[in-house]
């Protein structure tokens, strides 16, 4: 029986229809039991002996693709790409196909509800009556802000689309250029970080891995401002972010992606930060719409 390995940690795990589609068109399931990103020789152990992959975030580079005899099609089960070197997995004839659409409402709709959690400082007044502390926080308004988005894809849209109700401004950049949504201005990224009320990324990681939100974005953007990321980890140098909520260069930031995860590191103590664990697309509507997209994906490309 030819067998496929799904690498991603909660698969089917709220409605069995993709695993059930899988195994109806007679093949073998191998799942990933760690509850983590695999990589290394954990991903090889996973995927050995299997035509067919759904991937996760975790990491196919050249070392690892020439190690996947056998494999035909990886069908990732989200929008990015990036981690998997399309390159070489081209000349190793593996095909590479995701699922841009699934996740869109789902990712958009986290992020509004990230900024209004932020703005109100919703999270910090949960933790202190937990602490039997009734301490009532000021907070502020969205509507009249200025929004940047970076990243004007699938994502990007239906964030600013939904922004609308609020009677905000909404400017965005984006490397493609060409772009035109509404009354949304595009703005270079110098222009766009000192513009901003509250950034938002919605972009996939440079060519060369380099940081979208660095050293000099981040000196660039408002004292007081906002930042939130629900795209990719490594996006932002995660150093200067910490010094920058240290210092009140930031009002506050709203993580959901990190360089290394599960994230372990210092925003772990700051107050003025909302920290979560990679969930944008865990709405069980898009999160089932998506792994089902992506077994069909697989089942079309074998």
């Amino acid at each position: 029986m030819e067998k496929i390995a799904v690498t991603t940690t909660t698969f089917a795990e709220y409605d069995s229809s993709p695993l059930d589609l899988l195994r109806e068109r007679g093949y073998e399931v191998a799942l990933n039991i760690k509850g983590r990103k695999l990589d290394g020789e954990d991903l090889l152990n996973l995927v050995r002996g299997c035509i067919g992959i759904i991937a996760g975030t975790e990491k196919y580079d050249r070392l690892i693709l020439e190690k996947l005899s056998g494999v035909r099609v990886i069908s990732r089960c989200g929008t990015g790409v990036e981690s998997i070197d399309i390159k070489a997995a081209t000349e190793a004839g593996i095909k590479v196909i995701n699922t841009p659409d699934a996740p869109t409402q789902g990712v958009a709709e986290f992020t509004i509800g990230l900024i209004l959690s932020l703005l109100r400082k919703v999270p910090l007044m949960d933790r202190a009556m937990r602490n039997s502390l009734w301490k009532k926080e000021m907070g502020s308004l969205l509507n009249g802000k200025r929004i940047g988005i970076i990243g004007m894809g699938r994502i990007g849209r239906k964030v600013a689309e939904l922004l609308g109700i609020f009677e905000v401004e909404i400017s965005f950049f984006d490397v493609k250029e060409g772009i035109r949504l509404g009354k949304c201005k595009f703005m270079e990224k110098a222009k766009l970080c000192a513009w901003a009320d509250i950034i938002t990324l919605h972009c996939n990681a440079g060519s060369q891995g380099q940081k979208v939100i660095g050293r000099d974005e981040l000196s660039w953007m408002k004292k007081g401002s906002w930042l939130v990321n629900v795209a990719r980890g490594g996006l932002i140098d995660e150093a200067e972010l910490v010094a920058c909520l240290k210092n009140g260069k930031l009002s506050g930031a709203a993580i959901d992606v990190f360089e290394n995860e599960p994230y372990k590191g210092p925003l772990l103590g700051l107050e003025n930060v909302i920290l979560t664990p990679h969930v944008g697309s865990y709405a069980r509507e898009s999160r089932i719409a998506m792994e089902l997209e992506a077994a069909k994906n697989l089942l079309a490309g074998l």
